[in-house]
Order: C-alpha cells, then structure tokens, then sequence
C-alpha cells in the first residue's frame, strides 16, 4: 500500500480504461459516443414531444419525461469522463471532481428507481380506478411526487462524499472503471470506511431494495386486479399498457443485480467482464427505453413525430 496522504487536498484519482483494449480505444469511442447520442437525443425528444403536445399531459407521459430526465443525468455524468479516456487517455481526476461525479451517478440513478416505482403506482391506479385515475394523479400531486423522490435522492446521497472527503488517502489511488462509483471508491482511504460501507448498503435497501420490492407489489395488485376483468380483450389490453414500464424495470434492475453478483460472487472474473457488466446498468436503460416508449406508446410516437413536423412548417 502506499504511503498515506495528508488529508484529500489536491489529491487526485485515477480512473482505467477498458481492460486489456487500450491499444483500441480509438475505435471503441465510436460506438461509445454514438451510445451517449442516442440516449441524450432519444430522451431529450421525449421531454420535448410530452412538453409539446396537451394530448400527452397525462400522469403516464409526466412520469415518463421525469424518467427521461434522469436518463439523460446519468448519461451527462458520466460522458465527460468516458470520453476523455477513449478520446484524449485523460485518467486522472482530482478527488473532488470524483466525489461529485459520484454523487450526481448514484443520485440520478436513486431518482430513475425511484420513479420507476411511481410509474408502477401510475399503472396501478390506471387499471384499477381508471375512472378516477385522473382525479388521483392531479397535476399537483405528480410534481409533488417529483420533487420528493428528487429531494429523498439528493438527501440520501450528499453524505457519501462528504464522509469520504474527510477521510485519509494513500498515493496509489486507481479506481476499476471509467467513471467514480462510491463501491469503488470506498476501496481508496487508509482509514476505517466502516462508517460509509454501513451507510451506503443502507441507502441501497432504503431505495433501490425498498422500490424494487414495492414494484412487485404494485404488479402483484395489479395481475389480481386485471384477473378480475371479464373480457379476454379488456385483460389484454390492460397488461398490454404496463409492457413498456416492464421492460424499462427489467432493463433497469437486471444489470444492476448482475453488477452485485459479479462483485460478490465473481471477485476473481476478467475486469474485462466487470466493466461491461457496469457499463450495460448505465448505458443500457438511457438508449433502450426511449427507443421501447417510442415503439410500443403510439402517442409518444406520434407526439415526436408532430414535433418534428413543427419545426418543418416554422422552416
């Protein structure tokens, strides 16, 4: 281990590449770029179409615009970074810039989990109440939605740098990914991280546990509920309205306990693997789900098409 640091002024933190494909990077920035692209333009034209059109001022298409406002918090968090590797090998990162990288990561992540459940409620109450369902998800209640998930996120996750902030660190400071994650840098100090291990498993089960599992619920109530529906058609069409949110869940979750299991069960796996299982939890759910809402959410196809429609005729 190296020799310890005085305190974390201007320490700084290196980050690696993609593992044994250095020589490579050149060309692999091309579909990493083109990834990044898609994911900022494909959610930034799903903001614009639900902004545009009264037609999707519906609980529905406001929970999906939140969703694609923390896609594209994701994808702007860790772009400077990634890029900078694949372009320009620019590993190196002070401590601070790191924190706070790793801060807006796990935040905006905690904000899509978050928001993946209260679409889940939204699908819920669709199918349950669908006669009130409006009445239920005011307006006011869905911004107040938001503005608590985002509140409860960013609480959740200001302790983690400052805890990490005023621990001690050593010299040799070499983190296994492009981008700062709090698993990885809780490997760093000279000290005692106990306090910040405990704190950050918990703030996992308080938010991404705790969601997960109510999203079960919510589809548990929700197959019982949709069981109870007489007509055969009347069942498909209610499940066939919650298809999108479900692959956007599975496409949200399944990395995510894909990245655990490697971590845990998989210590002594290639870090080849290691980085394109965390790679797929981050830059799968921003490209894939806009792509998904569009094809499978006729209004949101149509909504962006009137988009793009507009701004021919202001041409």
């Amino acid at each position: 281990m190296g020799a310890e640091s005085n305190g974390s002024l201007d320490l700084s933190v290196f980050l690696t590449g993609i593992p044994g494909l250095e020589a490579q990077h050149g060309w692999l920035s091309i579909p990493f770029f083109t990834v990044y692209i898609v994911a900022i333009v494909g959610n930034n034209l799903i903001m614009a179409a639900v902004q545009a059109d009264p037609a999707l001022h519906e609980p529905m298409y406001l929970f999906l615009s939140m969703l694609a406002v923390t896609e594209v918090g994701v994808s702007v968090s860790t772009l400077p970074t990634v890029m900078g590797i694949l372009w320009f090998d620019a590993r190196q990162i002070d401590l601070d810039g790191c924190l706070a990288q790793m801060f807006f990561i796990h935040t905006f992540s905690c904000m899509e989990s978050g928001i993946l459940l209260a679409m889940s409620y939204d699908r819920f109450v669709a199918i349950y109440n669908p006669l009130r369902y409006t009445a239920i998800l005011t307006l006011p209640r869905i911004i107040c939605l938001g503005l608590g998930i985002t509140l409860k996120s960013v609480t959740l996750m200001a302790p983690l740098p400052v805890l990490l902030k005023q621990l001690p660190y050593c010299h040799t400071n070499v983190l296994s990914h492009s981008y700062c994650l709090h698993s990885d840098l809780i490997q760093l100090p000279c000290a005692d991280t106990k306090l910040s291990s405990i704190l950050g498993l918990a703030i996992v089960l308080a938010t991404f546990g705790l969601d997960s599992l109510l999203i079960i619920v919510s589809y548990v109530l929700i197959l019982y509920t949709v069981l109870g529906i007489a007509s055969g058609e009347g069942r498909r069409k209610a499940l066939n309205t919650c298809v999108s949110h479900i692959c956007a869940v599975l496409m949200y979750y399944v990395p995510m306990i894909g990245v655990s299991v490697m971590h845990r069960a998989a210590k002594h796996a290639s870090p080849l693997v290691h980085t394109l299982m965390s790679s797929l939890y981050l830059f799968v759910p921003p490209v894939l789900n806009p792509i998904i809402y569009s094809v499978k959410t006729k209004p949101i196809r149509q909504g962006i098409f009137t988009l793009f429609s507009c701004k021919r005729k202001l041409l």
